[in-house]
């Protein structure tokens, strides 16, 4: 295993806001992680961070040995918790722009599973269904061969049987040196699938432990120690 990403005494702050706080990070490649808070613990500017959408305040934060930018966004996919593509764009459109912008993009495992939910080439994002329109955004980033894939909420808002299909399309489709670090607050539907975890609260990590460290320590289920830490 190399080390992805490092953060050390990273600090945002959003005016007189502080959304992180001095904060010390190491993840390592081959694992499926999850960044588990409540809202506005730190989540998504921290995830922001990672792909270079801020600037932290202070401290430093590299992504493969380098500072977040050009040079590091090769190696990321990165799934934002809000849609972010063009309703009137066909999926064939759609293909083409990430082929041309990532050359680590495979296009044929995007066709794959495009087949297997029945969208074609042809179809337009807009006679999509919002479910289905969030497993298109899923399908293109997992379609990269990234050494880190930063999911944001991939989970949220999507009923139970599209969240089977979610977790199956992750786990089934990243490189297995890579490292998948998914942010969520529906930790008991991705437990299963977890190596390790990274609970932040109030722009602070308060706990990184293995599952099975938390398992074979406290006695306890994420969801449970999760739920104990943060008194839901």
């Amino acid at each position: 295993m190399s080390e992805l990403l490092r953060c050390e005494k990273l600090t945002k702050c959003y005016g007189t806001k502080t959304a992180l706080d001095e904060i010390d990070l190491c993840l390592e490649s081959g694992k499926i992680i999850g960044l588990l808070g409540p809202n506005g613990s730190g989540k998504t500017t921290l995830i922001k961070l990672i792909n270079g959408l801020l600037t932290p305040t202070s401290g430093s934060i590299t992504v493969c040995s380098e500072k977040p930018g050009p040079k590091s966004r090769v190696n990321v996919a990165y799934l934002p918790d809000n849609s972010y593509l063009n309703n009137w764009m066909t999926v064939k459109k759609i293909v083409d722009y990430f082929k041309d912008f990532y050359e680590d993009f495979r296009e044929d495992l995007a066709y794959e599973m495009f087949e297997r939910l029945g969208i074609t080439p042809e179809t337009r994002l807009k006679s999509l269904s919002k479910g289905n329109k969030e497993k298109v955004c899923l399908i293109l980033v997992m379609s990269r061969n990234a050494k880190l894939y930063v999911l944001d909420e991939p989970i949220a808002g999507v009923d139970p049987a599209a969240r089977d299909y979610v977790i199956s399309t992750i786990i089934n489709n990243y490189n297995p040196d890579a490292t998948v670090l998914i942010s969520t607050h529906l930790i008991s539907d991705i437990e299963q699938v977890l190596d390790e975890v990274v609970f932040i609260n109030n722009g602070h990590i308060v706990l990184q432990k293995t599952v099975d460290q938390i398992r074979e320590e406290n006695g306890k289920s994420v969801d449970d120690l999760f739920r104990e830490v943060f008194r839901w």
